[in-house]
């Protein structure tokens, strides 16, 4: 299980350091088998706080010599704005369209920054250092996931949500420590942000804060709208349902897709990631289902049948097991 620090202290205070907090963890009997860090001193790549900061891209102009790239003009908590050559194919659409009227705020390094080769294969690590590109002078980035070392994707720089506070280091912004939880099945309850947050508060004697969730259903009675039926009740004694109308699908929140990866989870859109938040955070397991794709609404719960196969949402076909053990 990867447990990301920042979200752990939601719950519990953390004053330990990460190796100590691992220390007491695993002889407590949660073997923490690694610690990830991403971005933070420690970490395969650390972003020097100085040098790679959120800015403020206030205008894309062409460049006046090379048709596949452009201009931005990036206000990083300086004086003045600093113009970046960059070919990020998600700048173009901002194209000479004069000043931004809304915020785009992107992760800015200066030359001398160490960041992954974005065209390298695999891993390398580069020292940023200014040069002309056709003919104009370019001594920083406007940077991509790969070359934070985030993911492999280096389609596009990466867009940070409006309200990232320009000139903040990115370390401090997006910066995370990761624990890698082996968890043996006496420890299931520690299954959650949460029940590891219940686990660390006994071992370091810090406080548990627990919000109190209350759900509050409106409309219409979903009696008669939606119907289950549970084959198995040795297997499952309890199977709720609840019906939600009117919803856009669309992506989730940055910060929630961020938390998501760090703990190992794809984000897919808001729908399916509020699920598995739930999940991830509580212990719960949810699902969600589109009730218009259901046959009449109505979900069965039962073991799987000889020969069923299954297509899941990682587009994997999958062979399903008809006995209890399959989980």
């Amino acid at each position: 299980m990867r447990v990301p620090l920042s979200w752990l202290r939601e719950f519990v205070a953390i004053d330990l350091p990460v190796e100590e907090l691992a220390r007491r963890l695993t002889f407590g009997g949660m073997e923490v088998a690694q610690i990830h860090r991403i971005g933070v001193e420690g970490s395969p790549l650390p972003w020097d706080p100085e040098l790679i900061v959120v800015a403020n891209v206030l205008e894309v102009r062409s460049h006046p010599n090379a048709d596949r790239l452009v201009l931005a003009d990036v206000d990083y908590g300086a004086a003045q704005p600093h113009t970046v050559v960059t070919g990020a194919p998600n700048l173009f659409p901002y194209r000479d369209q004069g000043r931004l009227p809304h915020p785009l705020k992107a992760a800015f390094a200066r030359e001398g920054a160490q960041l992954y080769d974005g065209h390298a294969e695999g891993w390398v690590i580069t020292k940023l250092k200014g040069r002309p590109v056709r003919g104009v002078m370019s001594d920083a980035m406007l940077c991509s996931e790969k070359e934070l070392g985030l993911s492999e994707d280096h389609e596009g720089i990466l867009i940070l949500p409006d309200d990232a506070p320009v000139g903040m280091p990115l370390r401090d912004y997006l910066g995370e420590v990761i624990l890698e939880i082996d968890l043996t099945p006496n420890f299931a309850r520690c299954l959650s942000i949460v029940g590891v947050a219940r686990e660390v508060a006994a071992l370091t004697g810090a406080p548990l804060k627990l919000p109190d969730p209350q759900v509050v259903a409106e409309g219409p009675s979903i009696i008669g709208r939606a119907k289950v039926t549970v084959h198995e009740p040795d297997l499952c004694p309890r199977f709720m349902v609840g019906l939600a109308e009117g919803v856009k699908i669309g992506p989730s929140p940055f910060w929630m897709q961020r938390r998501l990866i760090n703990a190992g989870m794809r984000p897919i859109n808001n729908i399916v990631d509020i699920s598995n938040y739930v999940m991830l955070e509580w212990g719960q397991p949810t699902h969600t289902f589109d009730a218009d794709r259901v046959a009449d609404r109505h979900l069965i719960v039962r073991l799987a049948q000889p020969g069923e196969r299954l297509t899941t949402l990682d587009d994997r076909d999958r062979d399903l097991t008809p006995s209890p053990e399959s989980g």
